[in-house]
């Protein structure tokens, strides 16, 4: 039986990243992937020419001195194709036939919100500070004595919601600052103002493409951790664990084969790693159905389009556009497309057009439930009704940004909740993973330490989702292993 000092259960980032840090450490790791290519949602799909993203679209803070800049350059990520998006309006806010431009820098984000809204410069100025406050402050976690600050630092428990209600009372200027948050779920009962402020606070800094696609980050990644002994392995889906002396000894791999490891990480949804151990008694009820009862955030349309050479002139930045938004946190993905992001793919050498486009609008689980059960390709001409109804809206709201867009689409393909399932392993097809909540932070927000002593989580269900959160949860879990001060050695934190 193959034997290792760690087994990480799927190739996500945060999977990736681990198994980069403890081979980095001297350790025999082995990643297992079930699909053909590694990366979760940093996977990308050919179609014709063009290479599209499934889920990876811009990253946030990798500027000289910035938190990701300092968590890539360890991780050997910065000579990737990046790129930063317009500084002067990485992001379009589209509301009510008017434009908001989001600028690159605290001050000069503030001063271009104040040209819209001149009497709420000081409130601009005050939001602006207090991001730049949490931003700074980032890697505090892993300072010794803060060790469990991330997860009860009082941000944690504060309602973002109520955070801008208390910033402004001007209801058009909260909907404005809201509006680029397709990137979070905007759930006013219970999102936390950490996780909003320091999404926030890291595109504020900088913005950042990468062209050719999110996979080469888990390429990157991948062609390191085997440089250093470990192993990357697809189609190695984990299909079962089991305890011998009150541990994890084995992990079982498509059905037949079994491996063993002193420590197992899994960078799945919790819920599909506890049921891995269906048969293990280290896991008490009450803990497999507090894990079970964790909402889940909402899941995500992509309407992925294939342009008509030269017809589509290529923008440096994301289009938010807005149909109707009562004040950006009461929207249910169930109530139809509302809003949606427009996400540009980078031009071909001696072209000023763009050859793709990525609209993304949020969906609800609901709306995709009735065909969880039946196979991609094989649900119906109902569901392919409702992804055809979706597209449609999609396009109506981009075609207000896009002169000419209907007869610019050469092909277009979709993904829904479901693809995202399948694709990612996700529960409900998740974007975001589990919903954090204000009013329960020590329930939401789960730590990598498991009943189960040397099983460890990783990846966005555990604090803050994204690039940036899911690279600085990787550190927490293999802190478990290696310690903090060894985990973070080599990572410039301050």
């Amino acid at each position: 039986m193959e034997q290792y000092d760690a087994i990480i259960i799927g190739s996500g980032l945060g999977g990736l990243e681990c198994g980069y840090i403890l081979a980095r450490h001297g350790m025999k790791v082995c990643v297992l992937e079930r699909h053909a290519q590694p990366g979760g949602c940093l996977q990308t799909f050919q179609r014709g020419n063009v290479r599209f993203d499934t889920g990876f679209h811009y990253v946030g803070g990798l500027g000289e001195g910035q938190p990701l800049h300092r968590l890539f350059r360890y991780f050997g990520l910065l000579d990737l194709p990046w790129y930063p998006l317009d500084e002067a309006a990485f992001d379009e806010v589209v509301f009510d036939g008017k434009t908001y431009a989001f600028a690159n820098g605290y001050e000069r984000f503030a001063d271009t919100l104040a040209r819209h809204f001149p009497a709420r410069r000081g409130e601009l100025a005050a939001y602006a500070a207090f991001l730049k406050h949490v931003g700074e402050h980032l890697f505090d976690a892993f300072t010794p004595g803060n060790a469990d600050s991330l997860y009860t630092t009082s941000l944690f428990a504060q309602s973002a919601y109520d955070f801008l209600k208390e910033t402004t009372d001007d209801p058009l200027l909260r909907k404005i600052l809201s509006g680029t948050s397709l990137k979070m779920e905007l759930c006013a009962g219970t999102l936390p103002l950490y996780v909003f402020a320091q999404i926030n606070s890291a595109f504020i800094q900088s913005a950042w493409r990468l062209r050719g696609g999110g996979s080469q980050i888990a390429e990157r990644l991948s062609q390191q951790l085997r440089a250093m002994g470990g192993e990357v392995r697809t189609r190695a889906e984990a299909t079962r664990l089991t305890e011998a002396g009150g541990r994890l000894a084995t992990v079982e791999v498509n059905g037949e084969e079994q491996l063993s490891a002193r420590w197992v990480i899994s960078d799945v949804h919790p819920a599909c790693t506890l049921a891995l151990a269906d048969e293990t008694k280290l896991l008490r009820n009450i803990y497999r159905k507090r894990i079970a009862s964790l909402p889940n955030t909402f899941g995500m349309f992509t309407l992925h389009l294939r342009l008509k050479p030269g017809r589509v002139p290529y923008r440096n930045r994301n289009v938010f556009v807005h149909d109707r938004l009562s004040d950006g946190w009461h929207d249910r993905p169930e109530d139809g497309t509302r809003s949606v992001m427009i996400s540009y793919y980078p031009p071909e050498a001696g072209s000023s057009c763009a050859p793709a486009l990525d609209i993304l609008s949020p969906m609800s689980w609901s709306e995709v439930a009735p065909w969880k059960d039946l196979p991609s390709g094989r649900r119906g001409e109902s569901y392919e009704q409702l992804k055809a109804d979706r597209a449609e809206a999609c396009i109506r709201l981009a075609s207000g940004q896009i002169p000419g867009l209907r007869d610019a689409v050469e092909k277009m393909y979709t993904s829904s909740p479901l693809s995202y399932r399948s694709y990612t392993n996700a529960v409900e097809g998740s974007a975001y993973g589990i919903r954090k909540d204000y009013t329960r932070p020590m329930y939401t927000l789960l730590t990598p330490r498991t009943p189960i002593p040397n099983l460890l989580l990783t990846g966005q269900n555990l604090n803050l989702h994204g690039i940036l959160g899911v690279s600085v949860t990787s550190f927490f879990t293999c802190a478990e292993i290696l310690g903090r001060e060894a985990a973070t050695g080599g990572l410039e934190l301050t």
